[in-house]
């Protein structure tokens, strides 16, 4: 940063401050723990020798908040791949089940934004449109932050609710899914080509929930992929132009996830194993009737506090995942040697 050329690319200094202040973050978090462990291992000696029970209380407090904050020091560690740093496009699409199902996707939102919230994530309407009764029938997301793609990636899969479902007048259960896709939002020098006569491009009126969105002009844009089958679609802005550039980044974005789910097929083809998470597969179930639980599939981390769920405690379960994730890394290569 000291470089007299540092600011002659503005773009790059910004990327290069912003990598700097999260190893800044990271490091002096590091050191800050080791500080406050110093400090109750002070108190430890004082408490062993004057026995004083509310000091053994302010301790045991000390303690307990320490290793909280070392856990969740501990599980941003985990975020090591190279584009865990990176924001994320989050999509959520209702399966089969009409209004109930667009509902469950209504409530998956609302579940995601407050999560965002509580991590200081900002959060970007990218596309969204709205269910015929009720909840949505797709929403795409960009979530802006340090690491978001990292945290975010444990919940792609399919999300099931159980639940007596508030549209049927006959009071039974209904049981719904919805699809959630995560990928990084990656940045314009990986090379991922796109050639112009691949593209299909169509622009129509934007739409969205409660008025918000709406244009007068065909703003909205929607980009087909024609070998590959993949579609974008952005209707934040109100120029088609800009809609056009952020459909276009979302569509290398997924380009290149589709590439590395390519990648680990073919190595895990090569290893003649078969992965149990795949895409379209059921990763965690939320039961409000008969019973209240949320259970993840995959690790078996579940809560009977659904509501906490719902207003985005999360943290569990994407604890849980990345753990899992190095473990079985972890196997793989004890395996190999």
């Amino acid at each position: 940063m000291t470089h007299p050329q540092f600011w002659d690319d503005n773009e790059a200094a910004q990327k290069t401050i912003s990598e700097l202040n999260a190893v800044k973050s990271v490091v002096d978090r590091f050191r800050q723990l080791e500080n406050d462990l110093g400090d109750l291992q002070v108190m430890i000696e004082l408490v062993e020798e004057e026995a004083d029970a509310s000091m053994v209380s302010d301790l045991e407090a000390g303690i307990k908040e320490l290793s909280q904050r070392l856990s969740d020091f501990d599980l941003e560690l985990l975020l090591s791949e190279p584009y865990d740093k990176c924001n994320a496009f989050l999509e959520l699409h209702p399966g089969a089940g009409g209004t109930e199902s667009q509902d469950w996707g209504d409530m998956l939102l609302r579940m995601y934004k407050r999560w965002a919230d509580q991590h200081d994530f900002k959060v970007e309407v990218i596309d969204y449109l709205p269910g015929d009764e009720a909840g949505l029938k797709s929403v795409t997301l960009l979530i802006k932050g340090h690491n978001a793609y990292g945290y975010l990636k444990a919940e792609k899969g399919v999300h099931r609710l159980v639940r007596i479902s508030p549209f049927d007048s006959s009071g039974r259960r209904h049981t719904s899914f919805v699809s959630c896709d995560v990928t990084p939002e990656i940045e314009d020098d990986i090379e991922i080509e796109i050639r112009t006569e691949d593209l299909k491009i169509d622009t129509y009126r934007a739409s969205g929930a409660g008025g918000q969105h709406i244009n007068t002009t065909d703003s909205a844009v929607r980009i087909t992929h024609i070998p590959s089958g993949v579609v974008v679609t952005c209707q934040t802005e109100r120029s088609q132009i800009k809609n056009r550039e952020r459909a276009t980044k979302m569509l290398r974005s997924k380009l290149f996830e589709k590439r590395l789910e390519e990648q680990r097929r073919e190595i895990e083809q090569i290893r003649g194993e078969q992965q149990d998470i795949a895409w379209g597969s059921q990763i965690r179930s939320y039961v409000f009737h008969p019973y209240s639980m949320v259970k993840d599939h995959r690790t078996l981390v579940e809560t009977g506090n659904v509501q906490a769920v719902m207003d985005g405690d999360l943290d569990a379960f994407i604890d849980g995942f990345l753990r899992k994730q190095v473990e079985l890394q972890h196997g793989q290569e004890t395996e190999s040697e």
